[in-house]
């Protein structure tokens, strides 16, 4: 049984919807794709501005107790001079 031209033609022209619209499917999916990458991108960037944001506020927080903390060893230490003075008078008294 052999084919002649016009039987492999009408086969091959009965494929070709069939590719065209698995062609078409994947490049759809290809683009859409594509456009979920973009997506997930812009989310990243902003996250990662975000990020950034929330570091450069606890940068202030940091360098608010670091402030906090010095200014409580100079008053400490004030106070201790303080103390210190009255025990060396009441020991001058005594």
């Amino acid at each position: 049984m052999e084919m002649d031209n016009s039987q492999i033609l009408t086969i091959a022209l009965a494929a070709v919807p069939n590719m065209l619209a698995v062609l078409a499917g994947i490049l759809i999916n290809n683009a859409r794709l594509s456009d979920t990458n973009t997506r997930i991108s812009e989310l990243r960037s902003h996250m990662d501005a975000r990020f950034a944001d929330v570091d450069h506020r606890f940068d202030g927080v940091d360098r608010r107790f670091d402030e906090m903390r010095d200014l409580w060893r100079s008053e400490l230490y004030r106070v201790e001079q303080v103390i210190d003075a009255r025990l060396k008078h009441l020991e001058e008294r005594g």
